[in-house]
């Protein structure tokens, strides 16, 4: 799950009425937007992130985490088809989390209500599990996260779901390759604009937007800290390095029309796409090691670098 880019915190995601269009939606950060979305323009720059470089013991303990939540995925993968609803999904991954005496961090997390986020076509994230249906055509990012002995694995994988428009398996291919080239450039004490940069370079050939508002989040004991990972460009983290024992996600979200968001005022979470145009995403869990970048959340069973969807 990712951050907003001001503060360091969940984002947005999926209506609870199902899929049903409503033209009531206020723009993103409205007055009454509950603390967890946004906090202040200055909270999340970062001077140094040297309290959070992880130890060895430390670095077990995430590599456990997304280990259990790799799994966990992988667990409900076959089930994600058309005929199930998403609430079905959210009791998948309630069942087996807490059947291994884990804990889904997102049930009650700030007040959100399930287990996982269900993104579903036009949804960029955290959309929350409901009774909807999903059918032929579309396409549904499922966001997991476990709390492991007190440490946190956070994934997130987009699925198609039986014969999909060329665009939504454009814009979800084009999410997959972007996290993908944005974890190939990372090295011991890169610095954290070098991966929207390498976002940007794969997004500009589809004239896809890339979502500013909702990023990478620093991950450990705490579900989301210093520090912001922007999937584009920003000079505000030129001097920001990623230094070995440093944990976070890389989560990027393309929209195939606007960047921009909107959120649904009904259930204060959701956020969809401003043009209600598709969007995608995927997202892991990185350990900068030594000697390099490390996966904690790959998947037995999941698509693989280079898969062409």
């Amino acid at each position: 799950m990712h951050a907003k880019i001001d503060c360091l915190s969940f984002g947005a995601t999926r209506r609870m009425m199902g899929n049903t269009q409503s033209n009531n939606y206020k723009t993103l950060t409205p007055p009454d937007t509950p603390q967890h979305i946004s906090i202040g323009k200055n909270k999340f720059m970062v001077k140094s992130t040297k309290h959070l470089l992880l130890n060895d013991e430390q670095r077990d303990k995430m590599r456990a985490a997304g280990r259990f939540n790799a799994e966990l995925l992988d667990h409900i993968r076959p089930q994600i088809q058309a005929g199930i609803t998403t609430a079905e999904i959210d009791q998948l991954v309630h069942a087996y989390t807490t059947g291994h005496g884990h804990i889904p961090a997102p049930l009650n997390y700030r007040g959100f209500p399930k287990s996982c986020c269900t993104s579903v076509n036009e949804v960029i994230c955290h959309g929350i599990p409901d009774q909807y249906t999903l059918k032929n055509g579309d396409i549904v990012n499922v966001d997991i996260t476990s709390i492991v002995d007190g440490w946190f694995g956070d994934q997130s994988e987009t699925f198609l779901i039986g014969n999909v428009s060329d665009e939504a398996r454009q814009v979800t291919q084009c999410a997959f390759d972007c996290l993908y080239a944005a974890i190939d450039i990372l090295t011991p004490g890169c610095g954290i604009t070098e991966i929207g940069e390498a976002i940007v370079e794969v997004a500009r050939p589809y004239n896809f937007g890339i979502v500013r508002e909702y990023v990478g989040h620093g991950l450990g004991k705490s579900f989301h800290q210093e520090p912001s990972i922007p999937h584009y460009p920003d000079s505000r983290f030129n001097h920001m390095p990623l230094d070995p024992g440093l944990c976070f996600t890389i989560e990027p979200m393309i929209n195939v029309g606007r960047f921009q968001g909107i959120i649904d005022p009904l259930d204060n979470w959701t956020v969809r796409t401003m043009d209600s145009k598709l969007s995608a995403q995927f997202e892991h869990t990185i350990l900068m090691t030594e000697t390099g970048p490390e996966l904690l959340t790959t998947t037995e069973n999941g698509p693989r670098p280079g898969h062409k969807f």
